[in-house]
């Protein structure tokens, strides 16, 4: 058995024993509010201390696996980035073909990164982000990503030798996510980028991932769509009975009443049965710890700990937290559920700048990184919401 097979066991066992403790204490809790009208402050406190813990141990058992490092050959292109991350020389980069302006003022010029770099910072992201875990994600060359999608066609029966009239089409639609820039200017100090033993490529990423996946995950959710990706949230929302192609439906919710299990039953069942085999909940953590503490109409808890790696669930279905999803809270989208690889599109424009500044902020050197992102929805039957 490998060490790493042995500390999926043990955490396996800490979450389930964790959930035993949490199921008992929120059994105590329920039995003093139906008792004595309300609970102990120490049964409380108990309760919000296990949830703590299975919080931090969910979330363990969650975390994606570490990115795999780039090759480190030192090809004739990487040791020519190196030179230019550390030093400044730009002599091999127009040789390399690599250089290239944007459309902006010369002063906001910039190489482009190499492939390697591109990819390590990418796959940083979408370890990092939720999001990128879920959704679709396109890389493009263009500024716009366009997707035509059909609206539908009608079919009718036909006889063998009968005449084809022509159907009717209902349209096509041509969805544009246009690329929005974000960008980060990580500093680093010259014995830094002296010291030969530092991958400077990996230090570069790291720093670009932690100013880069907190914007990112932001702008998926409730980006306006002005020059950044347009968050799912922002669209349109409407009752599902009304739904039409451009919104996106949604359920009502309360949980103060009796009945919160079946309206996260409705949630389930809103989309069409297509959406619901690769269905999935997306809440933040403070929407999970309230479903923790529900019930179905038999006494099971809808909340189950995920174990081998895999999430926890919530009546069977995954459950991803997005910490930029709202709360609960009246007229408050806190929880969606559909396929997301359907619904929602990332678009990567390829090719991440870095703009070397000695001069900004001596002593130190300023790496001014850029990258576009687009997003949208891209199809508006494949996900619904739940409005409080």
């Amino acid at each position: 058995m490998t060490k790493e097979t042995k500390m999926a066991k043990s955490d396996t066992a800490d979450i389930m024993a964790a959930f035993e403790a949490y199921k008992q204490a929120n059994d105590t809790r329920l039995a003093e509010v139906e008792s004595k009208g309300a609970s102990d402050p120490l049964t409380d406190e108990r309760l919000a201390r296990i949830d703590r813990r299975l919080e931090a141990l969910t979330l363990k058992m969650a975390r994606p696996d570490a990115p795999a490092a780039i090759d480190p050959a030192h090809d004739e292109l990487r040791e020519t980035w190196a030179r230019y991350l550390r030093t400044g020389d730009e002599s091999g980069l127009a040789r390399l073909e690599v250089k290239s302006l944007n459309t902006g003022s010369g002063a906001e010029g910039g190489h482009v990164a190499p492939p390697e770099l591109d990819r390590l910072i990418e796959a940083r992201l979408m370890a990092s982000s939720p999001m990128r875990q879920i959704a679709t994600v396109r890389r493009t060359s263009a500024g716009v990503y366009r997707k035509p999608v059909g609206l539908g066609a009608e079919a009718q029966w036909i006889g063998e030798t009968a005449a084809r009239p022509v159907t009717d089409v209902a349209g096509l639609d041509l969805l544009e996510f246009p690329a929005g820039e974000l960008y980060a200017m990580p500093a680093a100090t010259q014995t830094l980028l002296e010291d030969a033993y530092a991958d400077i490529d990996a230090w570069l990423a790291d720093e670009v991932e932690i100013a880069f996946a907190a914007q990112e995950s932001a702008a998926f959710v409730s980006g306006n769509g002005v020059g950044r990706p347009k968050g799912f949230l922002t669209y349109d929302i409407v009752n599902d009975a009304s739904h039409v192609w451009g919104k996106v439906g949604s359920v009502p919710g309360d949980f103060t009443d009796e009945d919160a299990a079946d309206q996260l039953i409705d949630l389930i069942y809103a989309p069409k049965s297509r959406f619901r085999a690769n269905g999935r909940f997306v809440m933040n953590r403070r929407t999970v710890s309230a479903i923790r503490k529900l019930k179905d109409a038999d006494g099971r808890y809808l909340w189950q700990p995920g174990t081998g790696g895999e999430p926890s669930t919530v009546k069977g279905y995954p459950v991803t937290e997005i910490e930029d999803m709202p709360d609960i809270g009246e007229d408050n989208v806190a929880i969606a559920f559909g396929d997301f690889r359907r619904f929602y599109l990332i678009a990567d424009r390829q090719g991440a700048r870095v703009l070397r500044d000695p001069f900004s902020a001596k002593p130190y050197v300023l790496f001014y990184t850029t990258k576009r992102v687009g997003g949208g929805v891209q199809n508006f039957d494949a996900v619904k919401v739940m409005v409080f």
